[in-house]
């Protein structure tokens, strides 16, 4: 009995359990009191003092398999249930703040492995941006995109009005002295927490700011299109190469993880050589003043907005270049929202092996964004494939008598997120971005073409290009 009121002794005494004579008696009765006693008599062997306390409490860093004894914890009201020590998983810690922690395996092969843990910088030490328009794309997508950003962070606002000014600015943490008006736009040469600058403006005026912002000293990223024109785009990359700053184009697609699946199955023949592609991007639009149905403004209608989407992807995925286009344009007869840019856009393009890409882009339908890549051996298909979430990725091939269908789910990414820091890591290791502003002016002069074909009726030609990904820079890093 003595050995037990000592071991109760130390167990009241050392491991600070809040419990009475009785009650510990109690639990012993009921199998606890063994497990508390014979930890805590370890535990305290050799020990004293504040050691001996330290070590009968719950502490992080025991292995799971070394954790065989059970405590008790006691709430303020006196509830009692059962507990145990703390545990935290075996790592690997590298020293890089960029480099992911490596927890402990504990998912068979039989399902899909996690990607690395989260490697997010410091935020003193992530690029700062500064957002040039404060409209849907930025409110509603990439102001939220920063929460899940690892290298980039939003330290300035420009817009027109003060008031949405104040109250995002406020939202977001933004200093009131970062926050700029269009005429105060040239004053971000002077602000060092700025590095880039994302211009979110009616295509009309991306290259002016363009061209601004990097007289400025500042990187850029540009919404896509990139420009109005041909002649537009090559002066905002001149002005960038002038100044020694990076520009980028904002193809989220192309740092999307299911389109990037698609690619890599379209680069490697998984269904044998890809024949033809057929792509749609359509949506409904109903402001007849809001900017993208001003020709001034947008440069066009369906095809420049989301029509491009169908133009970029096909040369993303494929790699190669069109040699020849084909268009047709409409726009209903008297209908406000089409008074000045075109309603539709239909179009072929042929590619280097004989490879057709039929696309349609409409203004006035309900939303439907979707590719399908046929190949020799089975098809690739990607609803929503445009959108901004919930890509739906299935394929289909034949296996002997039967058809194969299947539903391909990877882990999702905030594609605006990605982007982002892409060029981040673009800035901070000094390399050309994946999308440089010479993608954005091929995009440019195949529209023109579009648009020329469709007005006259007649396929245009297109200057032959040889090589793969000709006008891109250097490949994202993947989890990067």
């Amino acid at each position: 009995m003595s050995l037990i009121n000592s071991l109760l002794n130390t167990v009241l005494s050392q491991a600070g359990q809040e419990v009475s004579r009785k009650e510990f008696l109690t639990m012993a009765g009921r199998g606890l009191a063994v497990g508390v006693a014979a930890s805590t008599f370890a535990s305290c062997q050799d020990k004293s003092g504040g050691e001996a306390a330290k070590a009968a409490t719950p502490t992080t860093g025991t292995p799971a398999s070394e954790v065989t004894a059970s405590t008790v914890y006691t709430g303020p009201g006196g509830q009692q249930v059962p507990s145990s020590e703390a545990v935290s998983p075996p790592a690997k810690v590298p020293a890089g703040v960029d480099k992911p922690i490596e927890l402990e395996a504990w998912k068979s092969d039989v399902d899909p492995k996690s990607g690395p843990t989260p490697t997010p910088l410091p935020p003193e030490q992530r690029v700062g941006y500064a957002l040039v328009g404060l409209g849907h794309l930025t409110l509603e997508e990439l102001l939220p995109a920063f929460g899940e950003c690892k290298k980039s962070r939003p330290v300035a606002l420009v817009s027109g009005s003060p008031e949405k000014l104040k109250k995002v600015a406020k939202q977001y943490g933004i200093k009131p002295e970062s926050c700029y008006s269009y005429e105060d736009y040239d004053k971000l040469k002077d602000n060092a927490e700025v590095q880039v600058i994302y211009i979110v403006l009616p295509n009309s005026m991306h290259a002016e700011y363009t061209i601004r912002g990097a007289q400025a000293g500042k990187h850029i990223l540009c919404e896509k299109p990139m420009a109005n024109s041909a002649a537009e785009c090559e002066a905002m990359i001149a002005a960038c190469k002038k100044a020694n700053r990076k520009l980028m184009i904002a193809y989220r697609i192309q740092y999307e993880p299911y389109n990037r699946l698609v690619r890599s199955m379209v680069r490697e023949n998984k269904w044998g050589k890809t024949k033809y592609i057929q792509a749609q991007n359509s949506q409904s639009s109903a402001n007849p003043d809001h900017w993208r149905h001003k020709k001034a403004l947008a440069g066009g209608g369906a095809l420049p907005d989301i029509g491009l989407y169908c133009l970029n992807t096909s040369r993303f995925l494929l790699g190669s270049e069109p040699t020849e286009v084909f268009a047709y344009s409409y726009s209903t007869p008297g209908n406000p929202l089409f008074k000045e840019v075109e309603e539709a856009m239909s179009w072929q393009m042929r590619f280097p092996g004989g490879i057709l890409v039929d696309s349609i882009t409409h203004y006035n339908t309900h939303d439907s964004r979707f590719y399908r890549v046929n190949g020799e051996k089975g098809w690739m298909h990607l609803n929503n494939a445009y959108a901004y979430t919930g890509q739906q990725l299935q394929t289909s091939h034949a296996e002997g008598p039967a058809k194969m269908q299947n539903q391909i789910t990877i882990s999702p990414a905030n594609q605006f997120a990605a982007e982002m820091d892409h060029f981040s890591a673009c800035v901070l290791e000094d390399k050309q971005p994946h999308t440089p502003g010479e993608e954005g002016l091929q995009d440019q002069r195949i529209m023109e073409a579009i648009y020329q074909s469709a007005r006259e009726g007649r396929p245009v030609k297109l200057p032959p290009v040889s090589g793969t990904d000709v006008f891109r820079g250097p490949e994202p890093k993947e989890n990067a």
